[in-house]
C-alpha cells in the first residue's frame, strides 16, 4: 500500500489536524515528519452526548486521537522532551491512550541553550526579526546541519550526551555571555534535564523508518503529516520568513525515511481565505474591516502562541504553486463557512508587480514582496452552510466559488470543511481512492 502525504498549501493553520482526523479510522500509521512544537493542530471531536471536545496538539501527530492508529514522531522532527511529556500527560488525563506512540531515535532534541538562543537572537534583531515562536526550533536545526546536534538516542548514553553538550556550550556560552550579555548555561544543568526523561522515553523509541517500511510492505496505510506549510518551507517558502525544515511533500521522504517510490497521493490543505502568523510578505493581507471579519469569524488566533493571525482573501497563485511543488492530487478546502454572509468574495488570480502581471509565483523574493493582488469578485452567499453534508446542499453561489477556486489551482477539491467539528465536512471525492 503506498504512503500518503498531507501538507499545508498556504502559510499554515489551514486545518491539517482535521484532515488527518477525518481519515483516522482508515489509516494505520500517522507520521509527523518535520518541525517541532512551533505549530499547532486543533481537532474538534463530537461526543455521543452532542458536546464537543477540543484538542490542541503541538508536537504529537494528530493521529494520536484516533484509536487503532500508530502515531510516529519521525527523524525529521526536533523534539522538546518537556513539551512531549506535557502533551502526553494532558491527553492521558482526558482518557486518550498514548501507549502506541513511536519516537525515532534519530530525531534531534531541543536543548535549553537552543531555546535561550532563539529568544535572545530574535529580540536582538528588533525590526529585522523573523517572527519565530522562540521555542528553539531554528537553532536546533542549525545544530543538526552543523553536525553538533543531540539526538534522541544520545539521551541513553550519558557519556556521549555529556560530550555533545560540552562541545555545544563551549561555543554557545561564548556567544551568550560575550555577545548578548546573558548568563552562562552550566553543562550539568542541560545534561541533568535531558537525562531526567530517559526512563520515560526509552519504551517509545524505535527505528521508525524500518517499522514504517514493514507496515507498507504489509499493505498498511501510512499518512505522513507535515508541520507548518508550503510557503514556510525552508527551500520553497517565502525565505527568510520561513521555518527551518522542509514542510513540503519531499520532506516526507527525508523526515520519515520513506522512499519517493512509495508515495502515491499528496493531499493539500487550503483554507477558503488566507492567514499568516509572523513576519514576511502577504499579498492579499487585509488591514481593514474585512480582515477583522475573517479574524473574528474564523477565530484566527495561534494554537501554539495565541497570536492574532494576519488575514486576507484566498490566493490561487499560491494554490497553483503549492499544487506544483508538492504534486497535490487532492485539495481539502477548509473553513468555507467563514465566508457566509458576504455580498462579494474576492479571489486573487494573479499579481501586479510594478505594472507587470504575474500569473505564477515570482521567483524573485523582492518581486513577491512588492506583489499586489489582482482580484476577481464572485457573488457571495448568506445561507448558513454548517449543516450541509452533500455538494448539492450548498448554495449555488457557494458551489460556484469552490469550482472557480478549483479551476484556478489546478487540482480537484475533494473535501470541503463547513465547520470545526469532525463531521462538518462535505466529501466530493474519496481521499484514498482515485
Amino acid at each position: 500500500m503506498p504512503a500518503i502525504v498531507l501538507v499545508g498549501a498556504q502559510w499554515g493553520d489551514e486545518g491539517k489536524g482535521k484532515a488527518t482526523d477525518l481519515l483516522g479510522d482508515r489509516i494505520d500509521y500517522v507520521v509527523k515528519f518535520n518541525g517541532g512544537n512551533n505549530a499547532g493542530h486543533t481537532v474538534v471531536i463530537e461526543q455521543p452526548d452532542g458536546s464537543r471536545e477540543k484538542y490542541a496538539l503541538h508536537l504529537l501527530p494528530s493521529g494520536i486521537l484516533s484509536p487503532g492508529v500508530t502515531p510516529v514522531i519521525g527523524n525529521g522532527v526536533v523534539v522538546d522532551l518537556g513539551v512531549l511529556f506535557e502533551e502526553i500527560e494532558g491527553l492521558e488525563k482526558r482518557g486518550i491512550d498514548t501507549s502506541a506512540l513511536r519516537v525515532s531515535g534519530n530525531a534531534h532534541v531541543i536543548a535549553e541553550y537552543n531555546r535561550v538562543l532563539d529568544k535572545t537572537v530574535e529580540r536582538f534583531l528588533g525590526s529585522r526579526k523573523i517572527g519565530t515562536t522562540g521555542r528553539g526550533i531554528g537553532p536546533t536545526y542549525a545544530d543538526k546541519m552543523n553536525r553538533t546536534g543531540i539526538r534522541v538516542q544520545d539521551i541513553f548514553d550519558e557519556s556521549i550526551l555529556r560530550q555533545k553538550v560540552e562541545a555545544a556550550l563551549e561555543v554557545k556560552n561564548q556567544i551568550l555571555v560575550k555577545l548578548y550579555n546573558r548568563r552562562e548555561i552550566p553543562v550539568d544543568e542541560v545534561v541533568e534535564e535531558l537525562l531526567s526523561y530517559a526512563d520515560r522515553l526509552r519504551p517509545m523509541v524505535a527505528d521508525s523508518s524500518l517499522e514504517i517500511g514493514h507496515a507498507l510492505d504489509e499493505g498498511k496505510v501510512v499518512l505522513c503529516e507535515a508541520g507548518q506549510a508550503t510557503l514556510l518551507d525552508v527551500d520553497h517558502g517565502t525565505y527568510p520568513y520561513v521555518t527551518s525544515s522542509n514542510a513540503t511533500a519531499g520532506g516526507a521522504c527525508t523526515g520519515a525515511g520513506i522512499p519517493p517510490t512509495r508515495i502515491d497521493r499528496v493531499i493539500g490543505i487550503f483554507k477558503a481565505y488566507t492567514t499568516r502568523v509572523g513576519e514576511g510578505p502577504f499579498p492579499t493581507e487585509l488591514l481593514d474591516d474585512s480582515g477583522e471579519f475573517l479574524r473574528k469569524t474564523g477565530a484566527e488566533f495561534g494554537v501554539t502562541t495565541g497570536r492574532p493571525r494576519r488575514c486576507g482573501w484566498i490566493d490561487t497563485v499560491i494554490g497553483r504553486y503549492a499544487y506544483r511543488i508538492n504534486g497535490v492530487t487532492d485539495f481539502v478546502l477548509t473553513k468555507l463557512d467563514v465566508l457566509s454572509g458576504l455580498d462579494k468574495v474576492p479571489v486573487c488570480v494573479a499579481y501586479d508587480v510594478d505594472g507587470v502581471r504575474h500569473d505564477e509565483m515570482p521567483a524573485d523574493q523582492s518581486a513577491f514582496h512588492h506583489a499586489k493582488p489582482i482580484y476577481e469578485e464572485l457573488p457571495g452567499w448568506f445561507e448558513d452552510i454548517s449543516a450541509c453534508r452533500t455538494w448539492d446542499d450548498l448554495p449555488a453561489n457557494c458551489r460556484a466559488y469552490v469550482e472557480f477556486v478549483e479551476q484556478r489551482i489546478g487540482a480537484r477539491i475533494s473535501v470541503i470543511g463547513v465547520g470545526p467539528g469532525r463531521s462538518e465536512v462535505i466529501v466530493r471525492h474519496d481521499l484514498l481512492e482515485d
